[in-house]
């Protein structure tokens, strides 16, 4: 788990050195799988559920799930990349948002927040705590920033599959739903994904690219951790 971690994490802090005006969403993911293959790990993405790519980039209001293709990123966009490889019978994922050229305050704000809020969940990430502990720290600080975090979507469990049990909303779900407590040893795919406006979605016909219902801007960062009875440890970290 720790290898399969430490590629996904390599693999992204490539990617986003590549993001940049002028260069295709296609070169990036290209790049990712050749990375991701030449580490001896297979890109995770790539055919899961038939997704066509080897990594899911994401431009400005896309949420998640972008196919990369032929577009290039402009000057001002904001670039998001998610990121799975699998070696050894385990799986890391991890996101971030990067900045192309010179981009807004707004949208400088909206990436820290993002990540701030995932910090924030971090807290309470550690044995005997609850998923909503997280879910709740996560929402409270998008929330007090004045952005929405999608509900639409959650983290999840990570480890001999993509997606485990148990979901990691980054929101607080009505009262009577789960609330399973955390336990030494667990390893999570914490991710915010938060939007500059409101928090509805749609998905596109192509059943994959995931946009904001309004067209603003959103941001995504993630990781996979581990609890542990003390501070969480970042798995997908270079």
């Amino acid at each position: 788990m720790r290898l399969a971690c430490k590629i996904t994490a390599a693999a992204l802090a490539y990617a986003g050195e590549m993001v940049r005006p002028g260069v295709t969403t296609r070169e990036i993911d290209r790049a990712i799988g050749d990375y991701i293959r030449s580490m001896g790990a297979t890109p995770t993405f790539l055919n899961y559920n038939g997704f066509p790519a080897n990594a899911c980039i994401s431009i400005n209001e896309v949420v998640i799930h972008g196919i990369p293709d032929s577009r290039r990123i402009m000057d001002g966009d904001i670039v998001s990349i998610d990121i799975g490889a699998s070696v050894g019978g385990f799986t890391g994922d991890s996101a971030r948002t990067f900045p192309a050229g010179n981009i807004s305050e707004e949208a400088a704000r909206l990436i820290e927040v993002t990540e701030r809020s995932f910090w924030e969940g971090m807290k309470f990430a550690r044995a005997g705590f609850r998923v909503p502990d997280i879910s709740r720290a996560i929402e409270e600080c998008v929330k007090a920033n004045g952005y929405s975090v999608v509900t639409a979507y959650t983290g999840h469990g990570v480890g001999a599959k993509l997606h485990e049990e148990p979901e990691v909303p980054n929101f607080v779900l009505p009262r009577g739903a789960p609330r399973p407590r955390l336990y030494a040893g667990m390893t999570l795919a914490v991710e915010p994904m938060v939007n500059a406006g409101r928090p509805g979605v749609i998905r596109l016909d192509d059943g994959w690219t995931v946009v904001t219902e309004d067209g603003s801007l959103s941001a995504h960062y993630e990781n996979t951790i581990l609890i542990r009875d003390g501070e969480p440890e970042i798995l997908t970290v270079v």
